[in-house]
């Protein structure tokens, strides 16, 4: 445990209460549409359609919470988003009538929404001179606790519904009275660009600088990155289950996801920093492994093409997820991390959104083969985002320097 006795205690009580927060979250958003389904006896269109307007409505909670971070500070942030999720859970549990639910369902999704641009900006402001190692961590954490509320969410289920959204609602409350108790907040104005940079070893100068445009095109490749991954999780699950393999089959795929990310997240990010690999390959690699995660299946629909493909896909989100809001708050101007934060946030839930949407239509209309291709193609759009982003950044930072 030496390397936990390394971490900053700030970082600490954020990494325990994040895990916390994302095990109470993993219980309900795998069940929402069972709950609809089953529990309201609605039809699956009427459960996707509240779940894309839950997408949406985390999208102007993104752009929310960042713009209070830079107005009121993480704990007054977290604590009216964290507040107002209790609320809402509570609503649902007692069980509301359907034109309710959907607005309640709204609602929460601003209010969760709201809660990560703080805690990435947080994580940037707790370990400054630790680089990107913070948002590595927080990335790890939660995948933890989502491997961990996944598995217990079910059974509590199996219980009674009503208990998923108690318990949900009750680890809200734990993760607020950690953070409200035990994180000392720091300055998050605080800017220590030379600290950074020397940590994580870049090797392209990066300056201060009004990063805006270059942080939007980060972003699109992010947002594109996110609708080839939300396949997984719809359209995937449903060829899957179209062609044979079970509920438990598709529910074992995401099992080796997390075990992936928990056994090689630390391994990769170690081997990035000790070979001093840039963020701009990082990116890059991590895209190319999205693209031959989609050949491979366009080209076999045997099972372990399925597992395979979700390996390769895996070391993908490992290289590109927790870099994204790295880089954000490196870019970010004093007094905007959360606004930048907000920004990369809403631009995976705009992913998010907008992923089934593409699924569905693509493989309904020109089948398998060509959806697997279209995900790739995606992908070359990514590509050229974060390659752009590159360029104009750079272009920046060499006209600074000769200033």
């Amino acid at each position: 445990m030496t390397f936990w006795r390394s971490y900053p205690r700030n970082l600490k009580v954020l990494l325990v209460a994040m895990l916390i927060n994302s095990t109470g979250m993993a219980f309900l958003w795998p069940l929402h549409t069972i709950y609809i389904t089953h529990g309201m006896n609605r039809t699956l269109s009427e459960a996707g359609f509240v779940l894309m307007l839950h997408s949406a409505a985390e999208i102007v909670g993104s752009f929310l919470g960042g713009f209070l971070f830079d107005r009121i500070r993480a704990k007054r942030t977290l604590l009216y988003g964290g507040i107002s999720s209790v609320i809402l859970l509570l609503f649902i549990s007692v069980g509301l009538s359907w034109p309710w639910y959907i607005t309640v369902m709204i609602l929460l999704g601003v209010s969760i929404g709201s809660l990560f641009p703080p805690i990435y900006a947080l994580a940037g402001n707790v370990w400054e001179e630790g680089g990107s190692k913070s948002f590595h961590l927080i990335y790890l954490i939660l995948n933890i606790g989502v491997a961990v509320g996944t598995a217990l969410g079910g059974i509590v289920a199996g219980f009674d519904f009503r208990y998923v959204f108690w318990v949900n609602a009750l680890t809200y409350i734990i993760f607020l009275l950690i953070v409200l108790t035990l994180l000392d907040e720091p300055n998050h104005n605080n800017q220590s660009t030379k600290e950074k940079h020397s940590q994580d070893q870049q090797p392209i100068k990066f300056y201060k600088s009004n990063n805006l445009s270059a942080l939007i095109l980060l972003c699109l490749g992010f947002m594109f990155c996110w609708v080839i991954y939300n396949q997984w999780q719809t359209t995937i699950s449903s060829y899957m289950l179209q062609i044979g393999f079970t509920l438990a089959s598709y529910s074992l795929i995401w099992t080796i996801n997390g075990v992936v990310i928990i056994l090689l997240q630390p391994v990769i990010q170690w081997y990035m920093l000790r070979k001093n690999i840039s963020w701009m390959w990082q990116l890059a690699a991590g895209v190319v492994f999205y693209m031959i995660s989609f050949t491979l299946l366009s080209q076999s629909s045997f099972y372990h093409s399925f597992l395979i493909s979700m390996v390769i896909m895996t070391i993908g989100e490992i290289l590109i997820f927790p870099l994204v809001p790295a880089i954000a708050d490196y870019l970010a101007p004093s007094g905007k991390k959360g606004m930048y934060q907000g920004i990369v946030n809403g631009s995976a839930n705009v992913g998010r959104t907008i992923g089934p949407l593409f699924g569905g239509i693509v493989f309904d209309s020109f089948g398998p083969v060509v959806f697997f291709l279209s995900c790739v193609g995606i992908g070359g759009f990514a590509l050229i985002c974060f390659a752009t982003y590159q360029r104009l950044h750079y272009i920046k930072a060499i006209s600074l320097k000769n200033k």
